[in-house]
């Protein structure tokens, strides 16, 4: 006799709440394999293709692409076992998860060593998704139907509020509701029993600001009697803007500058560099031939190690500040993070253990992150843990900028384009390869002094690499 189980979103790691659906990777009816993967999410920092723990065959699918569901809602179903009318030999006890003490290959926070659990609490408005966790003999597999999500209503109480605690389980939603003042006790959730998601409170806003508009145009109603010709112009647009929601990677972006923005009293000092030297440096070691040859090293790379010793000289720069305690925590080690602009958004894959390994060794990192970062296929962890980034926004083709600090880190070197321009050395007026180098640093962590110094060393190596042998 076959048995439905019921697979759920899993715990992805990082303290990540929430995923949405981007693409699923098997249909109902289909057969699938003990950790196989089923469907490919996004969450705030990653893109994951998730697998799932049993064998069998989909029988439903909980959520369509663009869906965001929370950790332990409802995926898939799957009905394994052997149906009526087989061997029921039972050698192939691979897709019974339960016999065989799980697939052991699990993400953070699940496994399958042991059953699901299928006894829970049932609302009313999700029993025909209960009905298929029964056993089944021999019936045809039949999708179950899709329920359209309930749409979120914003309760006006007619006494009192409810008390006790509010369903939210990510600390992202409650800030949003916050910042737009959404009073979460006032909303019905859409999630597994009540549980508020980010679509709710967004809902929530959209209601709250389409309740304002439709308030301001009855009071402008005499002022566009008026001015007939201005009025209508500004409904338009108002009526015709688009709205991007600000999830996935863009969210996760927009949520970390906007506090380091709000947390970090920060300063920028900036310097301009002649890199001729440098590139001639570069130049040389990819031209090299024989024994002394090697991958080539990228400028990026050349940068990036000249960060890990200016680093190891001013290492008030490598820490973070702990603001309960009110501590500046010095790190030990650099972890270095690069920013790199893909089409899912910006990212800043993270070089572990940067100040042990030469150039050559941080290029092939490099190169290795930014492939799976411009194929989507970055892990969380990769994407978390920097204590210093650099940001060459070069290539974008602009000469220098003011980057943000990536929270909690306390400072990011940025590297301007690198270009031919009028240079006065050694008193004579010659032209050189240029390059505008910016620090923005934590003022909390260290003064202008320790920033200066860092900078300016970090300048000498570009324009006289040879200051580098001293730290081989």
């Amino acid at each position: 006799m076959a048995q439905v189980l019921e697979f759920k979103l899993p715990d992805l790691g990082e303290g990540l709440t929430e995923a949405e659906i981007v693409r699923w990777l098997v249909e109902v009816g289909d057969v699938v394999a003990i950790d196989q993967p089923v469907v490919e999410v996004e969450t705030a920092k990653a893109m994951v293709e998730v697998p799932c723990p049993y064998g069998g065959v989909v029988t439903a699918r909980f959520g369509e692409e663009g869906t965001e569901l929370p950790v332990g809602a409802p995926l898939l179903t799957v009905a394994v076992g052997a149906p009526e009318g087989s061997s029921g030999s039972g050698e192939d006890s691979g897709s019974d998860p339960e016999s065989t003490g799980g697939s052991g290959n699990v993400l953070v926070g699940y496994g399958t060593g042991a059953p699901a659990a299928r006894r829970r609490r049932i609302r009313p408005d999700r029993l025909d998704r209960a009905v298929t966790e029964t056993p089944v003999s021999g019936a045809p597999v039949v999708e179950a139907p899709r329920v359209e999500a309930p749409v979120v209503k914003v309760l006006v109480a007619e006494a009192s509020v409810s008390e006790g605690p509010v369903p939210v389980v990510s600390p992202l939603v409650r800030r949003l509701a916050r910042q737009h003042d959404i009073d979460l006790r006032r909303l019905a959730g859409s999630g597994p029993d009540g549980l508020i998601l980010r679509a709710d409170v967004d809902r929530a806003i959209r209601t709250a600001e389409e309740t304002a508009t439709a308030t301001a145009r009855v009071a402008q109603a005499p002022v566009q009697a008026q001015v007939p010709a201005a009025a209508p112009n500004g409904v338009a647009a108002a009526v015709d803007a688009e709205r991007i929601p600000l999830r996935g990677v863009r969210g996760a972006v927009a949520d970390k500058l906007s506090r380091s923005r709000t947390e970090i009293p920060d300063a920028t000092c900036w310097v301009d560099a002649d890199a001729t030297e440098l590139m001639a440096v570069r130049a040389a070691m990819n031209a090299a031939t024989g024994p002394s040859a090697g991958p080539k090293v990228s400028v990026l790379a050349l940068l990036a190690r000249i960060c890990t010793a200016a680093l190891a000289r001013f290492p008030e720069l490598n820490s973070t500040v702990d603001t309960e305690a009110r501590e500046i925590v010095r790190l030990s080690g650099v972890h270095l993070g690069f920013a790199a602009q893909t089409e899912r958004g910006l990212v800043v894959p993270v070089v572990r253990d940067a100040h042990t390994r030469n150039a050559e060794s941080i290029g092939a990192e490099i190169a290795r992150l930014t492939e799976l970062a411009r194929t989507g296929k970055l892990s969380p962890a990769q994407l978390t843990g920097g204590t210093f980034t650099l940001n060459n926004y070069g290539v974008f083709g602009v000469d220098g900028s003011t980057p943000i600090i990536n929270h909690p880190e306390a400072a990011m070197l940025g590297v301007g384009r690198i270009m031919p321009k009028p240079w006065v050395r050694q008193g004579e007026l010659a032209v050189r390869q240029v390059v505008q180098l910016s620090l923005t640093f934590d003022h909390r962590v260290c003064d202008g002094g320790t920033a200066g110094g860092f900078l300016r060393y970090v300048a000498d190596c570009v324009e006289q690499p040879a200051v580098l042998l001293r730290t081989l």
